[in-house]
């Protein structure tokens, strides 16, 4: 077990690098970690996303197999890059700075990286991201934050998709506040409704005040 261990830290210590690289490259641009179950709505979250923020993106799209998210946001114009990881459950900064030379970050303001839908293994790793977010579906049950603890300590927000579903499953709403709160009281929640659309506003805003903070931020380093 101590050797699985030493050779797991290795790789996140040698990974780390790649992020760092990645952070200065960034420059003004945003980079979010979007991190989620499958079919919690990760992907409909960047579709409407794309119908209603006054700012440009792209989405480095991770997915063990198939184009079809990446194909989805396309559709809607978006500038999208797929990787297949081919079995591997989790995105590393090393692939993502090589994908960083097929997109054109001078013409975006926020990149968006939709990780491999899964909670534990892709919020181990650092991707050179501003920021985690996490992502949870009212069908997935309210225990998610303290069964996987990690990625809500370090998301700064967390996203609550189809609230619309409310009066049809078994979802307490109060314990999953109360546990988010428990291990990040600074997160904000944003429940999110994407068939109507309720909510998306509020995460936009909530976008918009963090790439206006990293600009400001980037300004202030350059003088």
């Amino acid at each position: 077990m101590s050797e699985i261990v030493t050779i797991q830290q290795s790789v996140m210590a040698e990974d780390e690098k790649y992020a760092f690289r990645i952070r200065k490259r960034m420059g003004r641009t945003l980079m979010v970690n979007i991190i989620g179950s499958p079919g919690c709505g990760k992907t409909t979250l960047l579709e409407e996303t794309a119908s209603r923020a006054p700012f440009l993106f792209a989405v480095i799209e991770g997915d063990l197999e198939t184009s079809r998210d990446a194909e989805r946001l396309a559709a809607k114009n978006v500038e999208t890059l797929q990787i297949n990881t081919k079995g591997c459950c989790h995105l590393e900064a090393h692939v993502i700075e090589k994908a960083l030379e097929s997109l054109s970050l001078d013409a975006v303001d926020v990149l968006f990286v939709e990780n491999v839908g899964n909670l534990v293994c892709p919020a181990e790793f650092d991707l050179g991201e501003d920021f985690k977010v996490a992502v949870v579906s009212t069908p997935e049950g309210a225990d998610k934050p303290l069964k996987y603890p990690f990625l809500f300590v370090q998301s700064e927000a967390v996203l609550l998709t189809k609230v619309d579903l409310l009066p049809y499953v078994r979802f307490d709403k109060e314990m999953f506040s109360r546990d988010v709160r428990s291990l990040n009281p600074k997160s904000p929640i944003i429940e999110l409704d994407l068939i109507s659309g309720a909510g998306v506003d509020t995460w936009v805003s909530f976008l918009s005040r963090r790439l206006e903070e990293k600009r400001a931020h980037a300004d202030r380093q350059s003088t």
